[in-house]
């Protein structure tokens, strides 16, 4: 059978396009210009102008002992009709007094949203799914001293919509960003909107209500929520580093070519930026990119895929002599978080740890 698709038409039309806000600045000067205008076509793209603040309301549903660490569940508001939970893993040698860097941790897709990343292990499905992936950075995190703030994403966990809910393996897996993307676009807003909004209030907490936080956020997340911790990054000029685990490639091949995820889609963004335009509005601070040699994601061209957008993020902290700020970590692997030394680079990368 002979089939007519679309798909080479796509390619065409991308290949095409001259993007509004590809990084080319060549001083320090143009570097801000060009980031301040890419920030706002960028909220403008996301909807989250749309959104409107309002008091967080916090409130402690459960505190459990854990392995080195309180586990705190918790409710804020994030806007006036939308809630969201999280974990706040409080290692059990913090003093009194202490303060401690903040350290966001993003989830990805088949995590049942904060379970795995913050090693809730009472599932089969999830403890299955940590031991895979290395989901529970969150945890181990905080077992080496950060107060850990993890949350579910709008459409996971517990904030799955109705079409999702229930605690069958492969619903506990299961993520609402198909229905969430499709209904927020039709509204003038986005999933990816949303999650950098909840995210970005979820800062807001951190930096105001908790007295064991000592001014200083960082973030780190896999796949999806490495997509989460490069928009936060790129976003939020407060969080002063990045880990951004298997997602960083370009979108012609990683997203257009290979279908992904409704979530990873906004309307006109191809227009706009490419992935690594996104990832220099991190300069000059620090971001470490993880990529695994195998990865599906990083489309037909593989590694070399990846580094055309790397190299953007260099060029940027080129500008301000920072290149020591980008470590890239090339693993032999599939899609996955790696190893101990992103721990190990993070801690040498947070500037006052500790505080009294």
């Amino acid at each position: 059978m002979k089939y007519y698709t679309t798909q080479e038409h796509f390619e065409s039309i991308y290949n095409k396009i001259q993007r509004s806000h590809v990084f080319k600045a060549r001083s320090q000067d143009e570097f801000y210009s060009w980031s301040q205008g890419l920030r706002e076509e960028l909220h403008k793209l996301i909807g989250t102008q749309q959104m409107k603040r309002c008091p967080a309301n916090p409130r402690v549903i459960e505190e459990i002992q854990c392995s080195g660490y309180i586990r705190k569940k918790l409710l804020i508001n994030t806007e006036e009709d939308i809630v969201m939970p999280f974990y706040m893993l409080v290692p059990d040698n913090l003093k009194k007094g202490e303060r401690r860097t903040a350290l966001i941790a993003c989830h990805g897709h088949s995590s049942n949203g904060k379970e795995a990343v913050a090693g809730v292990r009472a599932e089969k499905a999830v403890s299955d799914t940590i031991n895979h992936f290395n989901y529970n950075y969150g945890e181990v995190f905080a077992q080496r001293g950060y107060v850990v703030f993890a949350p579910d994403a709008r459409g996971f966990g517990e904030r799955r919509e109705r079409y999702d809910q229930g605690k069958e393996d492969e619903k506990l897996l299961s993520s609402s960003c198909a229905y969430l993307n499709v209904m927020a676009i039709s509204l003038g807003q986005t999933v990816m909107g949303m999650w950098l909004w909840d995210l970005m209030r979820l800062v807001d907490f951190a930096l105001t209500d908790c007295d064991c936080v000592n001014g200083h956020v960082v973030c780190a997340g896999l796949s999806g929520g490495g997509m989460q911790s490069l928009w936060l990054a790129a976003m939020d000029s407060r969080i002063e580093s990045c880990v951004i685990s298997g997602y960083f490639y370009d979108y012609l091949q990683s997203l257009l070519i290979n279908y992904n995820c409704l979530c990873n889609y906004i309307p006109n963004l191809w227009k706009v930026a490419d992935m690594g335009d996104i990832g220099a509005l991190i300069c000059p601070r620090m971001v470490f990119i993880q990529t695994g040699s195998q990865d599906s994601l990083n489309g037909r061209d593989g590694l070399r895929n990846v580094l055309t957008q790397v190299e953007k993020v260099r060029m940027a902290l080129e500008l301000f002599g920072k290149e020591k700020n980008l470590f890239h970590d090339i693993f032999e692997g599939e899609h996955k978080w790696n190893g101990d030394y992103v721990y190990q680079w993070v801690e040498a990368h947070t500037p006052a740890k500790w505080e009294d």
